[in-house]
């Protein structure tokens, strides 16, 4: 017998699988189907969930018909795909892949012969056909589609040779910021033989100090007369031989961690008295959590005697109730002449009464407090007296500063006033100054002028990334300017004396809100005639999934949020901000190639889920964040609501937005206009089962030299890598023991004249990148 009633179990098994599989499948789609219809979403999931919940029932009573009707989903589903996100690779493969290989599975002979009810044969050719359109488009896509690695011509500019300083005495190599080298042993043509030169271990781990609770080491090191200088997350100064990684002197100042939420320390600061002998002549200033400021000895190490107290100052003077969860500071200061200028980071989203957000400067080599820039008091306010402390919760400036020693200023990119995604409670005094660029006169703290990115920011768009300063060329003539990227991908050129904007700006209208009393702003300013990296706004089809089942998931929740687009205001009923607070440019900034006239742009999102919660409110609200950055609830004490933030994922974790995640791209100075972009980077030292999906989530930055290079960890993969700075081609890439969520140095030995390429690599906490503790130096043979 064929089939029916008198078949064998060992004949009918074949067919009752596929069939339960089928249900399995097409009853949550269905389900949630209707649920997205609902909302107003696609009626794509509740026709699947239908057809393949008939197909299984119809199989597993051996129908061949239900093999005919599952091949005529998967042709129905290859169409739609092809109709919603044409030949996106990386968007086309969860729609397809499933759906292709259960096809492939009912034409094999096994089905065939459990089938009940005939003619089977077309059927099966039905189903073998869908399966081999789905692969065969997949296939295509992936070959010809050029989805993750896009590149335009580049100007043909050729390499020049500089005699450039080749030390690295500032955060950005300059106080400018550019992250630029004069270096160039390092070329394109030899770059692919750069082999490991040194190694070093800082001993700051959470594997191997048990107390530390979270960690991220991305300090970016110094490098001047043959000592590499950079601080560890716990505060600890070394000393390495440039050529060799050998330990020349070590700092431990002892810190006390107590409740801080993340331990981070991006840098420290050098200082030379030029007319200077004798102990601390050169100097190493660096801060620790506990709220200190140390001067150590360039050479020695030792703490510098004329330094306050025994080389250490207390930061925490006037600012009230503090401690190292609520503020810290963790960029090192700016120099300039003899003032070390430095802001702090004050937690988000927890208290309106956190400390305040003041920028101080202090005289480098006694650490007199010189003044104080306060946003939160009148400009002409004199300093706090015996007694006073100064404004608490005022905005503050927590990234690296860059100055201009010609024009006595320095500039300061700004957050807002705490807590972050409600703004009821605002003076205008706090309004005034946040998430700006504000220029402050280097020798009295006082305001020359400012620039808001955003008005009353209530989406923690903060300025993250330190300015850069360059010549900007105009008109035949170049103008002494400043860029100032932003997290909304916006990134702003303004004349660096004024403050005037270089580019045009125009006023976008943005949503309103419903929150009681909240002063919403009508317009933002937005960049014109010049690259932005603002993500386009999201689609439902955009949302993305390993299978269709989790994609349906995340179409459930973009359906179920607000979302009008860029600058969506928070909501009680649950808002997608896109992108989220990470936002698309970060605290690694760009750089700069002055020669050939490019800016190099590291770019990523994710969206973000942000609910509102009104205080004293049933409802149902996600557990207490361990910390400011943690996804969880926080509770805006002093304001009406609290406020959710998780990240936008899938129940598998994996980020609803559709790959890629991560970009890289030169923008022409003159033009304004993108050079090359391509993705770089991939998932595979995060994701389940070592899965690669190209363009990965970044957060670090770049350096560039003037050979035409482009180096730059900051992926979620362990590498350094390293592209032509003209092309965008990838030349090279390193292995790290770590995750290099860091920005990488370049430097000449002037004992050895060997050139080397040096980056931390610690992982960082939130992006769950490998940790570690260690620095790694890579140069030629």
């Amino acid at each position: 017998m064929t089939g029916g009633l008198g078949e064998g179990h060992k004949r009918r098994w074949p067919r009752w699988l596929i069939g339960v599989i089928l249900l399995l499948i097409g009853a949550p789609l269905l389900v949630g189907g209707l649920q997205l219809v609902s909302l107003g979403g696609s009626p794509y999931y509740v026709l699947c969930g239908l057809a393949c919940s008939a197909a299984g029932v119809l199989i597993a009573r051996g129908n061949a018909s239900g093999l005919s009707l599952y091949a005529a989903m998967v042709v129905g589903t290859l169409l739609w795909s092809l109709w919603e996100v044409g030949g996106q690779f990386w968007q086309l493969l969860p729609r397809l892949a499933g759906p292709a290989v259960i096809a492939l599975l009912l034409a094999v002979p096994a089905v065939r012969r459990s089938m009940a009810v005939a003619p089977v044969t077309l059927a099966r050719h039905a189903c073998l056909a869908a399966s081999i359109a789905c692969v065969l488009t997949l296939a295509i896509t992936f070959i010809v589609v050029p989805i993750f690695d896009i590149q335009e011509e580049a100007p043909k500019i050729a390499a020049p040779v500089s005699g450039a300083p080749t030390d690295w005495r500032s955060y950005g190599g300059t106080l400018a910021g550019l992250r630029h080298s004069g270096a160039t042993q390092i070329t394109p043509g030899n770059v692919s033989a750069l082999k490991p030169a040194w190694s070093f271990e800082t001993g700051d781990t959470r594997a191997k100090r048990p107390e530390i609770q979270s960690i991220s080491f991305m300090a970016t090191p110094l490098m001047v007369d043959d000592r590499v200088f950079f601080c560890s997350p716990t505060g600890k100064v070394f000393a390495l031989d440039a050529d060799t990684g050998r330990q020349l002197w070590l700092r431990d100042p002892h810190t006390v961690i107590g409740n801080a939420q993340m331990l981070n320390c991006r840098g420290v600061s050098y200082h030379a008295d030029p007319s200077g002998t004798g102990p601390c002549a050169a100097r190493i200033i660096s801060m620790t959590v506990d709220g200190r400021l140390l001067a150590s000895d360039a050479i020695t190490g030792r703490p510098c005697p004329d330094f306050g107290q025994h080389g250490s100052i207390n930061l925490n003077e006037g600012l009230g109730t503090t401690d190292p969860l609520r503020s810290y500071t963790s960029s090192p200061p700016t120099i300039v002449g003899d003032a070390a200028i430095l802001g702090s980071y004050v937690r988000d989203n927890y208290d309106k009464d956190d400390p305040s957000g003041v920028v101080r400067a202090f005289d480098v080599k006694t650490g007199r407090l010189l003044w104080g820039w306060d946003s939160g008091r009148p400009d002409d306010a004199p300093m706090p007296g015996a007694g006073e402390r100064w404004t608490r919760g005022s905005v503050n400036a927590w990234s690296v500063f860059s100055a201009d020693p010609a024009l006595g200023l320095v500039y300061l990119p700004t957050g807002n006033a705490t807590p972050d995604h409600v703004g009821t409670h605002r003076s205008a005094m706090l309004e005034r100054y946040a998430s700006s660029i504000v220029a402050l006169d280097v020798r009295t703290g006082r305001v020359r002028w400012h620039f808001q990115t955003v008005r009353h920011d209530i989406w923690d768009y903060d300025v993250p990334a330190q300015p850069v300063l360059f010549d900007y060329p105009a008109n035949g003539r170049t103008i002494p300017a400043l860029a100032a990227p932003t997290k909304q991908g916006d990134i702003y050129i303004l004349d660096r004396a004024t403050g005037r904007p270089l580019t045009p700006i125009v006023d976008q209208s943005v949503p309103r809100g419903a929150i009681p009393g909240e002063r919403y702003a009508a317009t933002q300013p937005r960049v014109k005639g010049f690259a932005s990296f603002t993500p386009v706004d999201l689609r439902e089809a955009d949302m993305w999934g390993a299978t269709p089942l989790d994609q349906l998931w995340c179409r459930i929740r973009f359906r179920s949020l607000d979302y009008k687009g860029l600058f969506t205001p928070p909501s009680e009923r649950g808002t997608l901000q896109w992108p989220g607070t990470f936002g698309i440019l970060n605290w690694g900034s760009v750089s700069i190639d002055p020669a050939r006239r490019l800016m190099v742009v590291n770019s990523a999102a994710i969206p973000q889920e942000v609910r509102l919660f009104r205080h004293g409110a049933a409802g149902d609200r996600p557990a207490l964040a361990k910390d400011s950055h943690a996804p969880g609830y926080l509770p805006q004490i002093g304001t009406d609501y609290g406020v959710s933030l998780l990240p936008m994922l899938s129940p598998l974790g994996i980020p609803c937005q559709a790959p890629p995640w991560g970009k890289l791209s030169a923008v022409d100075l003159a033009t304004g206009e993108r050079v090359w972009q391509r993705t770089f980077g991939t998932s595979a030292d995060v994701a389940p089962l070592g899965i690669a999906v190209p363009g990965a989530f970044n957060l670090g930055g770049s350096v560039n030299t003037a050979s035409g290079l482009t180096f730059i960890g900051a992926t979620l993969d362990n590498y350094l890598r390293a592209f032509d700075t003209r092309t965008g081609k990838l030349l090279w890439q390193g292995r790290l023991p770590a995750g290099g969520q860091a920005t990488p140095i370049t430097y000449v030995s002037r004992r050895t004249g060997r050139q080397y390429v040096v980056i931390a690599a610690g992982g960082h906490a939130y992006m769950g990148t490998t940790p570690g503790d260690f620095v790694v130096a890579f140069a030629l043979p």
